[in-house]
């Protein structure tokens, strides 16, 4: 095989299927018919003199040979999108462009309002979509394009590129009149979490390290309430003497509107930090880059 006789597009085919690990989603996601991406493959696979993807349950599997190239090729290919990339331009001031970002509730209450008010003065025109999205799938949803960003604590997100945005800490949130705010805030280390043990608490089911808090300091008896946003416990703990653990920088902006207490326990690893995450195949695109500048100097803490 020579490099004379390869259309560059059979490479940008082959990443595709390589990394979705099935022929029609690969086809969806280049916008082409699943016969054109088969027939593609074919013309692949006589140049390589190898089959390069197998029949497997749910998709196909690559062969040793494919294996061998995908690194190769998603090599040259970065380096070709970031060698245009670098010629095309980004004007924030005209630009139309959608950004498409994951993230959670909590995300939502903590970047958006800061985050599009600076869009309204450096970019008017360029829109935000919020798209949230399993994390099992967020870096191949960041690859492929679907999503652009991903702000979040997701230390289970790997082979993404990523900055530091800010760094936090799990604290618990009560109401201003609870019955025992004025005992736990004035203890502290193991007296203080042995006098959780009396209270009862609601947790939050899409973060799962408040779940994780509570089984570790043996609060998971006390569990009451289960429920899937961190938005709706204000009104929960305000109403009640439930008890929730979250984020300290999203409870101090309840306790700011009144009706709310925070308690910082001693929890073991209660400290966590935020990232922005987005895909190396986005490294030198330049609104992408324009963008994660202006969220890093935007929240990024010294």
């Amino acid at each position: 095989m020579h490099v004379k006789d390869l259309d560059l597009n059979l490479l940008r085919l082959f990443a595709e299927v390589y990394r979705a690990g099935s022929v029609s989603r690969a086809a969806e996601r280049l916008g082409l018919t699943q016969p054109a991406v088969s027939h593609g493959l074919t013309r692949l696979r006589l140049l390589v003199k190898d089959p390069l993807f197998m029949r497997a349950p749910g998709g196909v599997r690559p062969t040793p040979r494919a294996v061998a190239l995908a690194d190769a090729v998603q090599d040259a290919l970065d380096t070709l999108e970031g060698a245009l990339g670098r010629t095309s331009v980004f004007d924030p001031a005209t630009s139309r462009h959608l950004f498409r970002i994951h993230m959670s509730d909590i995300g939502e209450g903590r970047f958006l309002p800061e985050l599009m008010a600076w869009l309204h003065v450096q970019a008017p025109g360029v829109r935000v979509a919020t798209l949230p999205v399993p994390h099992a799938v967020l870096a191949e949803s960041l690859d492929a394009g679907a999503i652009d960003f991903a702000f979040g604590f997701l230390p289970q997100v790997r082979e993404t590129r990523r900055a530091e945005l800010l760094r936090d800490r799990y604290v618990v949130l009560l109401r201003s009149g609870h019955p025992q705010r004025a005992r736990l805030q004035g203890l502290r280390g193991a007296a203080q979490l042995r006098a959780l043990q009396q209270l009862d608490f609601v947790a939050v089911r899409a973060h799962a390290d408040t779940l994780r808090i509570l089984q570790r300091t043996g609060l998971q008896e006390r569990l009451r309430l289960t429920t899937e946003h961190f938005m709706v416990l204000p009104s929960i703990v305000q109403a009640t003497d439930l008890c929730g653990v979250m984020p300290r920088n999203i409870a101090r902006g309840f306790v700011q509107a009144g009706g709310c207490a925070v308690v910082e326990p001693a929890f073991e690893g209660a400290a966590f930090s935020v990232s922005l995450h987005w895909s190396h195949r986005f490294e030198a695109n330049p609104a992408h880059r324009w963008f994660r500048e202006g969220v890093v100097g935007l929240f990024a803490q010294a």
